[in-house]
């Protein structure tokens, strides 16, 4: 029988699962994992991202630019997973994987990440409430236009915890 509870094992699971794939993944891209780099990735991710929330507040006035979602998305993928393997996956490593300094700026980083989405929801939700009662606003194009903000927040905020690690990465140590 293992011993600890269901939670310390999946840990453990997760833990030695994170350490496979970064061993894995250590060798890719290795002009990339560099500062200047890492940067370059996170402005692409952070402009992606912009875009998907312009693409959704334009897309109350037309529908045809929601096909803008699309490219944004295809383009978004490859860059997201690039900032992901240079960064080393820290913002979403499990914690038995990261030493006490990597916990903390996790754990800061994802504080961010969560404070920043509450507030960007606020947006689309004070849009469907207000926008609910007004008989001049175009209902459903509002909440297709709220969806896509929100989805937008989300993506946003869910990133944001990698790119601030990625832009605050020192270099590795030529010695290491």
């Amino acid at each position: 029988m293992p011993t600890g509870t269901l939670l310390e094992r999946y840990e453990d699971h997760r833990a030695r699962r994170f350490l496979r794939n970064e061993e894995l993944t250590a060798g890719w891209l290795p002009g990339w994992r560099n500062r200047k780099r890492r940067r370059i990735l996170a402005c692409a991710v952070v402009a992606l991202l912009i875009g998907t929330f312009s693409v959704s507040v334009a897309s109350y006035f037309t529908m045809t630019v929601a096909i803008a979602w699309i490219p944004l998305t295809l383009l978004f993928l490859p860059v997201w997973t690039g900032l992901q393997i240079v960064s080393g996956r820290q913002s979403d490593a499990p914690r038995l994987a990261l030493d006490e300094r990597e916990i903390a700026e996790r754990n800061s980083a994802r504080s961010i990440g969560l404070s920043v989405a509450q507030s960007l929801l606020l947006l689309p939700i004070f849009a469907l409430i207000f926008g609910s009662v007004l008989d001049s606003v175009d209902h459903r194009q509002l909440a297709y236009s709220a969806g896509g903000f929100a989805l937008a927040s989300i993506l946003f905020s869910g990133c944001l915890p990698a790119v601030l690690l990625a832009w605050n990465q020192p270099d590795d140590d030529p010695e290491d």
